[in-house]
């Protein structure tokens, strides 16, 4: 994924930012995917007031993809308000792991640097994740 490619992936998912529901832990979160064809898809976090239905940005923009038929994610980018960025949690590597290879981009910005995001790869965030016996 060239640097053009990165940004507009980091601009999507700053886009989502503003959407999100975070009245309980005022902490909102935007992300996007980006699919093999380019198709891109965002997300934002939903949280509830039983805790433990809150979403994450991450796999709203995973399950979208999923819902348009996408299960080839390429690069996922998190956007949040914080500084030092804020990565995707365990249970949001593990969804991403399910339709990312391991060298599956990670870009995490602060929304006032986007220019300079911190770039991971799904392996190195999750070195080891969760597998079926007859998984992939």
């Amino acid at each position: 994924m060239n640097e053009t490619d990165s940004a507009r992936l980091l601009e999507a998912a700053c886009a989502a930012l503003p959407r999100a529901y975070a009245p309980y832990s005022h902490f909102p979160v935007g992300a996007a995917v980006r699919c093999k064809d380019s198709a891109t898809f965002t997300g934002c976090n939903v949280e509830n007031a039983s805790f433990g239905l809150t979403i994450c940005a991450e796999r709203v923009a995973i399950c979208t993809a999923i819902a348009a038929g996408h299960t080839d994610v390429q690069a996922l980018a998190v956007v949040s308000e914080t500084d030092p960025p804020a990565p995707p949690c365990g249970a949001c590597l593990q969804v991403l792991s399910e339709f990312a290879k391991p060298e599956c981009l990670v870009l995490v910005a602060p929304r006032t640097r986007l220019n300079k995001p911190s770039v991971y790869r799904l392996a190195d965030l999750l070195p080891v994740r969760f597998l079926l016996e007859n998984g992939r």
